[in-house]
């Protein structure tokens, strides 16, 4: 039997037909094959930015309602089994692997992509071990993304911004259209900005959806106490009292509140009480998502890497107490919008940590000065390094107590760094 390093570098160098290919056909006639047919409740998770925390915060009260919880979330930072979780943890190589079989025997001739298979293999996964309810982050888009083939009882649009041009589009009416696939008729559909694209409103009206907007339909107010109401203008239902998000960061209450109204849609299935939501909140677990390590120097690490998420860290960083020195250790992709997410930043750090990363889609050392060059960074605010590790362990090492480094600008820069710590 071949083990799960095995079977992921099978399907990443194609062999068993792992290519990139929008569409939604061949992975619906797997499914199909495979006969699955969830039976239990699915909210499916999709944005620009912040799916990731309304994933983990959905799990993490779901689990103290006492539900069992599947949850499927993309990228990994360190194992593949990150992506695929039960009640927040992840499974086990063996279980990934029986699924990955079952998969490859029923596509046959069919040609699958890497998160593809992740998906199907994830609702197998979750069907197999008899979940109460499925949540299902999507990794790319909406529209076309392989998790679409699963209907969604509740579908939740956290946020929409430009990123993944490529594929989505250049406007954000464009990128709205493609997140907002994931509705179907009938049924919620939430969306957690305000105000709301044109081309998605409208296409909630012409499915039927019963789409619900964040200011109109649902709401929250910050208290003094570090605390936090809710409410639910639809049933006229509010929570008060709520202790402030675990996960850190400006932004996270808006995406609780997006948590919280899926919880409300899927009330009379899911009854969920007060206190497994104030639980929830307060354990909810999405590494490196504005995350701060203990000790000190103030160390956090955040996986952004578009603009949206640029605004994001921002406001949380001029929120933070003052540093003397603050060091930003960075790297991005190629076809990541490096040059707007610099300058949102670049009065955040008075030393840039530079160094590549080494990916196919991984810019290089000297795309990266000559972006800085190009964006008028002073030369003596820039160090370069030959890799991530060496451009952290600098940072480690000169940095005093009262300093403050921040690792950003991808998963894979924050992946590095984890690796050493």
């Amino acid at each position: 039997m071949a083990t799960l390093n095995q079977w992921l570098e099978k399907i990443e160098q194609g062999q068993a037909g792992g290519v990139i290919e929008m569409g939604l056909e061949r992975v619906n006639a797997v499914k199909n094959r495979m006969n699955l047919t969830p039976q239990m409740p699915i909210i499916t998770v999709a944005g620009t930015n912040g799916k990731g925390s309304v994933c983990a915060f959905l799990t993490a009260i779901y689990r103290e309602a006492g539900f069992r919880v599947g949850t499927l979330t993309s990228p990994h930072l360190l194992r593949f089994n990150e992506r695929i979780a039960i009640n927040g943890v992840p499974v086990d190589d063996d279980v990934i692997v029986a699924s990955f079989e079952r998969i490859e025997t029923a596509r046959a001739e069919i040609h699958l992509s890497y998160f593809e298979y992740n998906a199907l293999a994830a609702v197998d996964i979750f069907m197999t071990q008899n979940v109460d309810v499925m949540i299902l982050e999507v990794g790319l888009g909406g529209r076309l993304d392989a998790v679409n083939v699963f209907d969604a009882d509740v579908a939740v649009v956290v946020s929409v911004d430009i990123d993944h041009q490529n594929f989505l589009g250049d406007t954000i009416e464009q990128i709205a259209f493609e997140k907002a696939g994931i509705f179907r008729p009938n049924r919620y559909a939430i969306f957690g900005q305000n105000p709301v694209p044109e081309s998605l409103r409208q296409h909630a009206e012409n499915i039927h959806a019963h789409l619900l907007l964040y200011g109109k339909d649902f709401s929250y107010k910050t208290l003094e106490q570090q605390q936090w109401s809710y409410f639910f203008n639809p049933t006229q239902k509010s929570r008060h009292a709520l202790p402030m998000p675990v996960l850190r960061g400006a932004y996270q209450i808006q995406n609780a509140s997006c948590a919280l109204t899926a919880v409300e849609c899927l009330h009379e299935k899911l009854p969920v009480d007060l206190a497994a939501i104030k639980k929830g909140l307060l354990l909810a677990e999405n590494t490196a998502r504005f995350q701060a390590l203990a000790g000190r120097p103030m160390r956090i690490l955040d996986v952004g890497h578009n603009p949206h998420a640029a605004h994001a860290l921002k406001n949380s960083l001029q929120r933070l107490p003052f540093a003397k020195k603050r060091r930003a250790v960075f790297s991005m992709l190629n076809d990541k919008d490096l040059a707007s997410v610099v300058t949102i930043l670049k009065d955040q750090f008075d030393e840039w940590l530079i160094a590549p990363l080494d990916l196919p889609r991984g810019r290089s050392l000297d795309n990266i000065q000559a972006a800085f060059d190009t964006l008028g960074i002073a030369k003596e605010k820039i160090r370069s390094f030959p890799n991530i590790q060496a451009a952290w362990q600098y940072a480690v090492q000169e940095s005093n107590e009262d300093d403050r480094i921040v690792v950003f600008g991808s998963f894979h820069t924050v992946a590095e760094v984890l690796r050493q710590i």
